[in-house]
């Protein structure tokens, strides 16, 4: 590593957060994110919608970020974007922002794998922190993927399992809905499992092969489930919420638990991380770190606020993009559909 002083700036715009992040040599010295209330009324995320709100949040977002970390634009060392995977009108925000911002400031541009990144933030150098060692295995779970990644370094990455259907946070959000509750769901149902019993209900695991996810059967058993019983007793959701919250959580979690071993089992490797933002359920977090005791695992899990989507990550993938002089074309566009690998 240089000794000189190297300045990232992050920006992330994938989805419904926009985010910028100054990071120095590793570490955080801003991570600002704006969040767009605009979506919870329609139950889910409007592009058009988001890509507005995009353009209005990206320069105050990111003027915040520099004066934050202590800086001005033209210490910046070079700026880092996220490129895809994500809605198109959202990406192209943050793309030709950063496109225009490098120009002018005549500082190299680097793309960023939104994906790679939610990977790449365990290597944020924090108080306290653990950097996982290569080669380790990261089970990347969020509202549009689940995958087990095998990271063999920065930027070789093998996805050895993913889902066959739906991901994991659709799994969350769409259960979520089926009992009535507003969007985004993911966090209530973890909320209130914590004070359900996780074995009052069953509900059937998918089978799928050995590394594989699926989890649209398991929708469509719990819509099932909830239909039949409301109609049996109208107040059937409302008297058992805790219940079948705790239930929902307990299966899904146990799925990829299941897949989790059976990685380690097949690679032998014992180094677990998580990323994305179902990291950041409750329930996820405690069986990793009871694994640690019972099957010898050293687990990795991300500071909540490096779980969902944040600019940091795209910072920190970028500073080590930067470190290899890995720089993008001014021609780079953005892609809606990018594999972790690419």
């Amino acid at each position: 590593m240089s000794n000189k002083t190297v300045y990232i700036l992050g920006i992330e715009s994938s989805c419904d957060d926009t985010s910028a992040s100054v990071i120095c040599n590793g570490k955080v010295l801003s991570n600002v994110v704006a969040n767009q209330e605009v979506h919870a009324k329609y139950g889910g995320v409007v592009p058009e919608l988001a890509s507005r709100a995009h353009q209005q949040n990206i320069v105050p977002v990111v003027q915040q970020a520099i004066e934050q970390a202590g800086i001005t634009k033209h210490d910046l060392n070079a700026i880092a974007f996220t490129r895809g995977p994500g809605l198109m009108g959202s990406l192209l925000v943050g793309t030709s922002f950063a496109k225009s911002l490098a120009l002018g400031l005549n500082i190299p541009l680097i793309d960023v794998n939104h994906m790679q990144a939610h990977i790449l933030a365990h290597f944020i150098e924090e108080e306290g922190s653990q950097i996982p060692p290569f080669p380790f295995v990261c089970l990347t779970i969020s509202g549009g993927h689940t995958q087990i990644v095998k990271i063999t370094n920065h930027f070789e990455m093998e996805i050895l399992g993913e889902t066959i259907d739906d991901a994991v946070g659709e799994a969350f959000d769409k259960s979520a809905k089926i009992l009535g509750l507003p969007y985004p769901g993911g966090p209530l149902i973890d909320k209130y499992a914590q004070l359900g019993n996780p074995k009052a209900f069953k509900f059937t695991k998918p089978k799928v092969g050995n590394l594989e996810f699926s989890f649209s059967g398991l929708k469509t058993g719990i819509l099932y489930f909830i239909q039949k019983n409301t109609k049996e007793n109208p107040d059937f959701i409302k008297e058992n919420l805790h219940d079948i919250c705790a239930s929902i959580q307990h299966t899904i979690i146990e799925i990829l638990m299941d897949k989790l071993k059976n990685t380690v089992k097949q690679t032998d490797i014992k180094h677990i991380a998580i990323a994305g933002g179902v990291s950041a359920n409750s329930e996820i977090r405690k069986r990793l770190t009871t694994a640690q005791k019972h099957w010898g695992w050293t687990t990795y899990i991300p500071k909540f606020e490096y779980t969902t989507d944040n600019a940091a990550m795209i910072a920190i993938a970028g500073y080590l993009k930067y470190l290899n002089n890995d720089y993008s074309d001014i021609s780079v566009t953005a892609k809606a559909r990018l594999k972790v690998t690419e």
